[in-house]
């Protein structure tokens, strides 16, 4: 599939810029399941770069594994720039990684509701000082939508690491 295509050659090119800065990466996946951390590793070499990945499917994995707070899920949901926020600094505190991503949303094809439907995505890329959020929508099946993430969440991170040299 094409798209499987862009995830790797965007994990070689977030893979250089870290190499390149001697940083490594910690992810915190759920709805993506471990598809950015799978598309790092399967780079020769990325053991210099990535320093491990967290997949915190369930909401309880969230809480214990990166301590998102329970109450926050609680009150915003899995799904939501709050929890993404608490995923990728939780990344940071359980790791030696100096950057990281997190990916929450919901894949479908079931799970959706009105306020947050099939194909909502919550973002946070973190490096220790800063932390930005966003959320965006993506359109089709599963694979689709998960695929779509984890790009989204490669750049993401390619423009937080092009912005520490400014």
């Amino acid at each position: 599939m094409a798209t499987d295509n862009v995830v790797h050659q965007l994990a070689i090119r977030v893979g250089n810029k870290l190499r390149d800065e001697r940083l490594m990466l910690a992810t915190a996946e759920s709805c993506t399941g471990g598809l950015v951390a799978a598309a790092m590793t399967d780079i020769s070499g990325s053991s210099a770069w990535f320093e491990r990945g967290f997949v915190t499917y369930s909401n309880l994995a969230k809480i214990e594994m990166i301590g998102v707070p329970a109450d926050m899920i609680d009150r915003h949901g899995a799904v939501s720039e709050p929890v993404a926020k608490a995923m990728a600094e939780g990344a940071l505190r359980n790791s030696r990684a100096q950057v990281s991503l997190s990916i929450t949303g919901v894949a479908g094809p079931g799970g959706g509701t009105e306020t947050k439907p099939v194909g909502m995505v919550s973002f946070a890329w973190s490096n220790r000082l800063h932390t930005a959020v966003e959320t965006q929508q993506f359109k089709g099946d599963r694979e689709q939508i998960r695929t779509q993430a984890a790009a989204y969440a490669l750049r993401g991170l390619l423009e937080l690491l092009e912005r520490r040299e400014r």
